[in-house]
């Protein structure tokens, strides 16, 4: 085994691959760029090294600069995580130049799967079933186009270099085909280098299910059974759990067959996952991970092993631990993954800074991997993944009442992330009967994505008890500090000179606005919301949380104040709330007119239109890329564009002013 392991990634593989390095006693290695200088994975690792600026393709995607990295620490291995190198061939033919272990498969198996077209002419010689497609090297957009018309519409353009969704684009309609192919070769250049597309047709109703395999350098080859990753949003997993609810045995065995076909017919060694769409009876090949999976997690769960042990095991030369006789299955896993992003803004990823971070310890069966915590920022240059939230259980009923449990007790303040969207799934009739297949979310999405309802009465006694307990614990600071403590200045019961010991209470939560009267009472307050009047107490629990009684019934709530913005999580729902000063007129108003703003950092990679350009409700006038992905910004209404502020290619803020745009008259 070695004795020293550069781990060349970030984020919660980087802590999680060093977590079993150091249980095995290996001394961690670890990287960073100038954006990550504290980031956890820095902190956890036994050294790190400064590799280059923010962005990925000058730091984490530098393969020379880590070997330099690895020269000079005397890292005897490299182990690659996910994304960034994990898949890259010649990084893989380089540390071996260099005498380093690459932990991870050989260069020829990830050349052989990187392109999707290759793998699979590779997988269809082996007799692994394949998806009707085109997968072949000429790429003029007409020969394309008619592939799409013989393949039959709808159709799925794919990047043969990618995964994660990037690059991909269903297309339903002819006349929609040059556009999407346009887009899905732009955003596959940008995150692989790489715009050779394939075509595959479109299931309709398919379900995401992938085998886990690994193979060593001695002929030893085991699966270890299969996973569901078919909850996904933009092409991407959201909820991932093994086994498979409802796969029959037969079925089960023919996929591992095919999965282990696969991966003998490359001459794999390492973990790897086989990827299959399946509708139906019938599955097909999608393509073959050569890496670690962000999903590993569950088949952990179920399987009692550590599949990062397994892979410095074979890196070394060791044969696989187990037969396959010997590897079993006990109960369900289920993993979801906590995204910084807004669902209501069709996934665009949030940043900034993490103000409040917190999981519960006291849920049987739960593990949570994450590579930050409260006070480190989510930033535009790398993936918004906060933390993945795994959950075990004797069945799979047993592993979703975890998952609500777990998901009700998490807490994230300071950005909006994908925590209610991940709470509503787990409490989704559907999704409780394993109704699942890759259109999950869409499907649901008036459910799923419901807007936040306007607070209620008991939302808005709550923010009126933080108010009073922030207020009463900041005057027993002063009064703490102070030569005269008993100074009615600091009292806070609500008495006023020839008035009532009243206060009124605004809050407002997104557009509206609504206001509560706060009677003081003591230790407590009677609070009017409209028709509604509450009898209200308060203090803090052991934990912190606000612990108040609403009308007799006591309700735990995570109070977070930033000025007077008041971030109140109750049962893992977050609230957003602004005291409004009655004093300060108008303050906080937008006003940006008629402007078009960039919904987040990122680079102006297309202008489709031009100063005084007459435009239609829908129609796309620009695409920003922010973390790989392409977001398009579209006109709100008909109307001219009175102003281009950015051309392709500039950096832009969040907020930044894009357009100029009048609407048409009505």
């Amino acid at each position: 085994m070695f004795s020293s392991l550069l781990i060349a990634n970030r984020g919660e593989i980087a802590c999680r691959i060093a977590r079993t390095a150091r249980r095995l006693g290996i001394r961690t290695i670890a990287v960073h760029s100038e954006a990550d200088a504290g980031a956890r994975h820095v902190r956890e690792a036994d050294e790190s090294w400064l590799i280059g600026p923010a962005p990925a393709a000058e730091s984490y995607l530098l393969a020379e600069r880590i070997l330099e990295v690895a020269r000079a620490s005397g890292a005897e291995a490299i182990h690659p995580g996910y994304g960034f190198l994990s898949e890259n061939a010649g990084f893989a033919e380089a540390c071996a130049a260099a005498g380093t272990v690459f932990v991870g498969p050989p260069a020829p198996a990830i050349r052989a799967m990187g392109s999707k077209s290759e793998a699979k002419a590779l997988m269809e010689r082996a007799g692994v079933p394949l998806v009707p497609g085109y997968h072949g090297a000429d790429q003029d957009p007409d020969l394309l186009g008619e592939e799409a018309g013989r393949i039959g519409y709808p159709v799925l353009i794919k990047a043969s270099a990618g995964g994660g969704g990037k690059g991909m684009r269903p297309v339903q309609r002819p006349a929609d085909f040059a556009a999407e192919l346009e887009g899905a070769q732009r955003e596959a250049r940008a995150a692989f280098g790489d715009d050779r597309m394939l075509l595959e047709k479109y299931l309709s109703r398919p379900r995401h299910i992938e085998l886990q395999v690994f193979c060593d350098g001695r002929g030893g080859a085991v699966h270890l059974f299969e996973r569901d990753c078919s909850i996904q949003r933009r092409h991407q997993k959201v909820v991932e759990e093994a086994p498979a609810p409802g796969l029959g045995a037969a079925r089960r065995a023919a996929m591992a067959e095919a999965a282990l076909a696969a991966a003998e017919a490359i001459g794999y060694v390492g973990a790897g996952t086989v990827e299959f769409i399946a509708e139906g009876e019938a599955f097909y090949f999608m393509e073959m991970n050569t890496r670690l999976q962000v999903e590993h997690p569950v088949t952990e769960a179920i399987t009692g092993l550590d599949l990062v042990e397994w892979q410095l095991r074979v890196a070394a030369g060791e044969p696989l631990p187990l037969t396959q006789e010997q590897i079993a299955r006990q109960g369900h896993a289920i993993e979801v993954r906590l995204y910084a992003e807004d669902p209501s803004r069709d996934f665009l990823p949030t940043t900034g800074r993490l103000s409040h971070l917190a999981f519960p310890k006291a849920v049987a069966g739960l593990r949570v991997d994450s590579g930050v915590e409260t006070g480190d920022r989510i930033t535009p240059f790398y993936d918004p993944m906060i933390a993945k939230l795994v959950v075990h259980g004797a069945d799979r009923a047993a592993a979703v009442r975890r998952l609500r449990q777990a998901l009700a007790g998490t807490e994230v303040a300071g950005l909006t992330t994908n925590l209610p969207l991940l709470a509503a799934i787990a409490r989704h009739p559907a999704f409780a009967a394993a109704e699942l297949d890759t259109g999950f979310i869409p499907r649901h999405a008036d459910e799923l994505l419901a807007p936040a309802e306007a607070p209620d009465a008991g939302t808005l006694a709550l923010a009126c008890l933080a108010e009073l307990l922030r207020r009463r614990e900041e005057a027993g600071r002063l009064a703490a500090a102070s030569a005269d403590r008993f100074s009615p200045w600091f009292g806070t019961e609500g008495w006023r000179l020839n008035d009532e010991t009243q206060r009124r209470l605004t809050f407002r939560s997104g557009e509206s606005e609504q206001v509560a009267t706060v009677h003081y009472r003591g230790e407590g307050a009677l609070v009017e919301v409209g028709e509604r009047r509450l009898e209200v107490t308060v203090r803090r629990d052991s934990q912190g949380r606000l612990a108040g009684f609403l009308d007799g019934r006591l309700v735990r709530a995570r109070d977070l104040w930033d000025g007077d913005e008041l971030t109140l999580i109750v049962e893992g729902v977050a609230r957003r709330l602004t005291l409004v000063d009655p004093l300060a007129a108008a303050a906080g108003e937008n006003e940006t007119g008629g402007r078009l703003v960039a919904p987040m950092p990122g680079k102006v990679v297309r202008v489709s239109v031009e100063a005084g350009a007459e435009v239609v409700r829908g129609q796309a006038l620009l695409v920003l890329e922010a973390m790989k992905m392409e977001h398009g910004i579209v006109a709100p209404a008909d109307g001219t564009v009175t102003a281009v502020h950015y051309a392709e290619g500039d950096t832009v803020e969040e907020g930044a002013d894009l357009l100029d745009f009048e609407a048409a008259e009505s």
